[in-house]
């Protein structure tokens, strides 16, 4: 097919044969009659002329048989006979076809990786003069063309995918660079917003590329205006190139580029003066200044290298404030790279600060995060981040947490620190919780909540769940803050060790007993937060190991665990989960802790509230579990007589299906309920609950 129109003319003709062969086969001689006279018509339209270049004057010696009404064996199967060969013999022609363009296309796959990009454009083209209608052909040889410039075909073959597959993701892809490309921003977000129409699981590629849009556009237009300031004449827009000319003199005295760069700095007051700084060079001419790099990678020791690199980063963040573009150049700029991340250690403190901010600023934004990360040496930047919170007396440390926690929300930044964590973060983490003070509680508190957002990343909170240092510090930490009252310390702790504590590990086995005795005196607390966090704790280690669970029961937690279900009657709330899940590994483990359970609560009244007014599956659960777990002492059933236990087990049994672990625990409970006082099967009959009872046995077997 020359064209696509001739693929959807060829489709309607075989809908009208598809009817002619219908009716051919119909058991009515008269339909049959008008359907041959049909198919002679059709066929003999078939001699009109058409658009091919075969010289009409070659007699064909070879001519295929046709059904007419001359030849004297037609018949309708002789007819099917011949268009069933003809399509056999188109099917094999296109896969022949399509064996050759896919070899192709894979020849210009080769040729594309080798960057060989007018060799990949050869292959795809004759891949297409093989078969028309294979779209990664058009969608590769468009990205090839984008790669050579050459952007007007390559929409033009976005456009030609488009019309083999109208879904197609990757023509409305290479569509939209190639119109950013050509400065058609408006075109390029509606192929790049045409991607979430058709995936709407790509918004967040498709954010990164509309951003992209913005960010071209916008330096565009900043260049423009610029531009027209600069011609005009007036105010800064001459001065700026004006003294960068003056800082692009060698061999000059430290006080002259440190007067120079203060000048400009004075000079660059809003957007038109930071872009006029990119548009003459303005990185250049700082970064290649033999004595300003000397000074900045701290390979001269002059006593002028203070001033003068405090005067560098002070301009480099005054041109980067607000302007995307700026910030992408700074980073491009080798020598700006390395001294941002090795002056945080400087001796100056001036050095140290104006280091922090130019870090903040690229802290502040997703722009600026990820230019960071992908440009950063990330290791070493948090390793020296660590080292300025870790030094005592150090000043901007709330800096230095701020840049990390912003930092640690980007999912690349804590893949890089993967296999470095452990000496990046984790020792230096370890030293400051064993030696808290008064002076940096609240310090801590914020670096735990940095270190929080890192161990949401799997392999960071595998390395910390599996680190013994760091789990001891955890007990020192807890213990020091209750003696002086470091509150706010100990809150923002123990979420951090409950979400540790998810993952289980020996060494959180070793230190169970441990953290079990500091969170049974945080129960005692005054602050409602702390004894949340705390039966979270010990909801999260206890299952862990037996013998803290010992432990905490001679400390009579179950009693404690009752007070706080009776406090926080409200279901679904944090402190209940904490607080059934704790008690329900308790009654599990212990038959003193099922004992003092039923001697605190004799009707269990407690944990019937939770199974008749909670939508929590896992409180839900738990009640259930626990529930069942009492049932194993002498004379508990009865005393359920009278009470509305099995009609709550019966509802939750017959519950939702996807609550399997629900239904389950229930029906347990119910079996156990019944076994031990079988009265109750009075009321399970009443409430047609065998059936129910039964359906669920399959959950439990």
């Amino acid at each position: 097919m020359d064209k696509l129109e001739d693929c959807e003319s060829f489709l309607e003709n075989v809908d009208k044969i598809s009817e002619l062969v219908k009716d051919l086969k119909s058991s009515e001689v008269k339909v049959q009659q008008e359907a041959m006279e049909k198919a002679d018509r059709y066929i003999a339209a078939l001699d009109e002329p058409c658009r091919t270049k075969v010289s009409k004057t070659t007699i064909n010696t070879n001519p295929p048989l046709q059904p007419s009404s001359s030849l004297p064996n037609e018949s309708p199967d002789n007819f099917m006979k011949i268009m069933e060969r003809d399509a056999e013999d188109r099917r094999v022609r296109r896969i022949a076809k399509a064996k050759k363009a896919t070899a192709l296309k894979e020849k210009g796959n080769e040729a594309f990786a080798q960057e060989d990009y007018e060799t990949a454009v050869k292959y795809y083209s004759d891949g297409l003069a093989e078969l028309r209608d294979m779209q990664p052909l058009y969608t590769n040889r468009a990205q090839a063309y984008i790669k050579l410039g050459r952007y007007t075909e390559a929409i033009s073959d976005c456009e030609w995918a488009l019309k083999c597959d109208e879904r197609c993701i990757k023509a409305y892809l290479h569509m939209g660079k190639a119109y950013q490309a050509l400065k058609k921003y408006n075109e390029a977000r509606n192929c790049f917003e045409k991607i979430v129409e058709i995936e709407p699981a790509r918004e967040k590629m498709v954010t990164e590329y509309l951003t992209q849009v913005d960010l071209e556009e916008a330096r565009e237009s900043q260049e423009m205006n610029a531009m027209q300031e600069f011609d005009k004449g007036e105010g800064n827009a001459t001065r700026v190139p004006q003294v960068l000319g003056k800082l692009s003199k060698p061999d000059q005295i430290p006080l002259y580029y440190c007067g120079g760069l203060e000048i400009l700095s004075r000079a660059v007051t809003d957007c038109t003066g930071q872009t006029l700084f990119r548009l003459n060079n303005g990185f250049s001419i700082i970064s290649s200044n033999d004595m300003v790099r000397s000074y900045l990678l701290q390979e001269t020791k002059d006593p002028d290298s203070q001033e003068l690199c405090v005067s560098v980063l002070k301009l480099w963040r005054i041109i980067c404030i607000g302007n995307d573009e700026n910030q992408k150049m700074l980073m491009a700029c080798p020598v700006a790279r390395e001294s941002t991340v090795s002056l945080l250690t400087s001796g100056h403190v001036a050095v140290r600060k104006e280091c922090l901010l130019l870090l903040s600023l690229y802290s502040q934004t997703l722009h600026g995060r990820s230019l960071a990360i992908d440009n950063l040496n990330v290791h070493m930047l948090v390793r020296n981040l660590m080292a300025c919170i870790s030094k005592p007396k150090q000043q901007q440390e709330n800096t230095v947490v701020k840049i990390l926690e912003n930092f640690a929300a980007e999912n690349k930044f804590c893949i890089q620190l993967r296999d470095v964590v452990t000496d990046s973060v984790i020792v230096p983490f370890t030293t400051i919780l064993r030696n808290i003070s008064e002076s940096n509680q609240l310090l801590l508190a914020s670096l735990i909540s940095a270190v929080g957002c890192l161990a949401q990343d799997d392999a960071i909170r595998n390395s910390f769940a599996h680190d013994p240092e760091c789990w001891k510090a955890f007990v020192v930490a807890i213990r020091q803050c209750s003696a002086f009252e470091y509150k706010e310390v100990i809150y923002r702790m123990l979420g951090l060790i409950i979400n540790l504590s998810a993952l289980p590990s020996p060494v959180i086995q070793e230190q169970a007993v441990s953290l079990s005795d500091c969170c049974l005196g945080l129960l005692r607390d005054s602050d409602g937060g702390i004894i949340t966090r705390a039966t979270g704790v010990l909801s999260t280690v206890l299952p862990q190991s037996l013998e803290a669970v010992q432990h905490v029961i001679q400390g009579d937690v179950v009693c404690a665990m009752c007070r706080l279900l009776k406090v926080h009657t409200g279901t679904g709330q944090t402190a209940t989960k904490y607080a059934i899940k704790t008690l329900t590994v308790c009654t599990a483990a212990s038959h003193s802790a099922r004992e003092k359970l039923v001697k605190s609560d004799k009707k269990l009244s407690i944990l019937r509230h939770l199974l008749g007014s909670s939508c929590d599956e896992m409180v839900s659960g738990n009640a259930a579990l626990c529930l069942a777990h009492c049932l194993k002492l002498e004379g508990i059933a009865s005393t359920l007589l009278g009470t509305d236990i099995v009609l709550l087990l019966l509802r939750h049994a017959a519950g939702d299906t996807k609550r399997t672990a629900v239904r389950q625990n229930a029906a347990i409970a119910l079996g156990k309920l019944c076994r031990s006082e079988p009265r109750h099967m009075n009321k399970l009959r009443e409430l047609h609950g065998l059936e129910i009872l039964h359906s669920c046995m399959k959950l439990i077997t």
